[in-house]
């Protein structure tokens, strides 16, 4: 097995996406808006990678956390909210905005069953930071690590309920950021003693089973290597300080954060200690790049990969949808317009 999620490059498999997935046997997919027309095309979509594997739990991922970060757009799906709405509804009452994120992931998570697709990148749990970068922005769950972490186990829940398993990012903490990755790689020279806050929702839900890094430079910690490729952030802060022993993901290699060809993106952060090196944008070079650069998937790698499918058990039942909306909306009320 080939220790990447690759993309789809339309809304159905080519017949060169057929035959390399088929060799390449990837850990899973990624689905982006591209690949999504209608509830039926999806499904058939991701019965048909099912049908490529002969195995009926396959990681089928999405970025679909709510807000502007959303693969699934109404009026086909619901609208959900960005992580900022739940934030404001803590400030008036915690335990409902708690109550909140939780419905609200679980009826998302409905939509993810009904198109077979089996784990959503959300929860966000970076640490909002006054005067960084919008790229995280409205995505948060707040400026305060309790709250945050509070309302990203509110997430992973309301996934579980309906059988999808969440995905806790960026690592070691993308608050701080001041660009954009997808354009620059950011440096962050806050001191180890600053960046506590940034680690602490991510060591209270450590037990995630899938978690994903980010592209940043951290000074205090490894002043040449991003995250993604950086033995000793992989290890000492990731694994060792927040305690993660879930599947970790590279956050998506095409982003110019990074330097170098997308396939040595790749070698390079499994050379460093991540799990699955993510490539989301289905170009074939690039795909087959890493296939030959990449070594077969590890035991460790495997064994945390197999913990993740267990929770992908895909067990929500659609009738249940309107009520968790209109429970939601109900409490997300209480938020001055």
């Amino acid at each position: 097995m080939t220790p990447a999620i690759f993309g789809l490059s339309g809304l159905t498999l080519s017949a060169d996406e057929r035959a390399l997935f088929r060799e390449a046997d990837p850990a899973g997919y990624i689905v982006f808006g591209r690949n999504v027309e209608s509830r039926e095309q999806l499904r058939a979509l991701t019965d048909g990678l099912r049908e490529i594997h002969g195995r009926e739990r396959l990681l089928i991922t999405i970025d679909q956390e709510g807000g502007r970060v959303t693969r699934l757009k109404p009026p086909v799906w619901p609208s959900y909210p960005p992580g900022e709405l739940f934030e404001r509804l803590y400030d008036i009452a915690p335990a409902s905005a708690i109550e909140a994120a939780r419905v609200n992931a679980q009826a998302l998570a409905l939509d993810l069953v009904e198109a077979g697709v089996t784990c959503t990148h959300a929860p966000v749990l970076d640490v909002r930071q006054a005067g960084a970068h919008d790229v995280i922005g409205d995505r948060a769950f707040g400026h305060e690590p309790l709250r945050v972490a509070a309302l990203g186990r509110a997430v992973l829940d309301g996934l579980a309920r309906a059988g999808v398993v969440g995905t806790i990012k960026h690592m070691p903490g993308h608050g701080r950021t001041h660009c954009d990755t997808h354009k620059a790689m950011p440096t962050v020279t806050e001191t180890e003693d600053e960046l506590e806050a940034d680690l602490a929702p991510f060591r209270a839900l450590s037990h995630a089973a899938i978690g994903m890094t980010g592209h940043l430079l951290f000074t205090a910690w490894d002043r040449e290597n991003p995250a993604t490729q950086s033995p000793f952030i992989l290890r000492e802060i990731i694994r060792g300080r927040i305690g993660f022993d879930g599947l970790l993901l590279t956050d998506d290699l095409d982003m110019e954060a990074l330097s170098g060809t997308v396939p040595e993106r790749a070698e390079r952060a499994i050379a460093a200690g991540c799990d699955i090196a993510l490539n989301c944008w289905a170009r074939m070079d690039d795909m087959t790049g890493i296939c030959e650069r990449l070594p077969a998937m590890g035991d460790a790698t495997r064994a945390r990969l197999d913990r993740a499918l267990e929770g992908m058990t895909m067990h929500g039942d659609m009738g249940q949808q309107a009520d968790l909306l209109a429970k939601r909306d109900q409490l997300l009320a209480l938020v001055p317009a």
